[in-house]
């Protein structure tokens, strides 16, 4: 299942290496196959609660830049004006990826693995899917088939 996650236009997945959107990718695979087997509804809902929880790329960024900005004007305050330079860069770091939508924070926190909204979208629209919010989606085959079916609903 190679082509599920075609988000071209995305410059998060197009900035990030390969094997780091292969490695979310396969999370997302991974999740929405596990829950085809079950077909568990109390199970999927559940687990659709936590996604609604999930932090996404921007977010993360926003908040590391933000408190890394007030840490450096914290101690430039208690230790001496030196310290505003960490806070301009990571006001630049966050300008860049306000503008860019990608950048080197963006970078360092996608390798840990956050996931972007439109990513997490996708993993909703597809359990929802199985659930039986949509019609679109074949209950005969097995749950390689209905999971596979699921992630392209989503996609379009």
């Amino acid at each position: 299942m190679e082509s599920w996650n075609r988000t071209s236009a995305d410059s998060v997945r197009t900035h990030t290496p390969d094997g780091v959107n292969r490695r979310i990718d396969a999370r997302v695979e991974k999740c929405v196959q596990g829950m085809a087997e079950h077909m568990d509804r109390s199970v999927i809902s559940t687990y659709l609660e936590k996604l609604e929880r999930e932090w996404d790329l921007n977010r993360v960024v926003t908040v590391a830049a933000s408190a890394v900005s007030v840490l450096g004007l914290v101690l430039a305050a208690k230790d001496g004006p030196r310290w505003k330079l960490v806070s301009g860069v990571a006001a630049g770091l966050l300008l860049q990826h306000g503008l860019l939508g990608f950048g080197p924070l963006s970078e360092l926190v996608r390798a840990l693995g956050v996931r972007t909204r439109r990513e997490i979208d996708l993993e909703k629209f597809a359990l929802k899917a199985l659930r039986g919010d949509f019609e679109r989606i074949p209950h005969d085959g097995g749950p390689l088939a209905r999971s596979n079916a699921a992630l392209v609903a989503a996609q379009s």
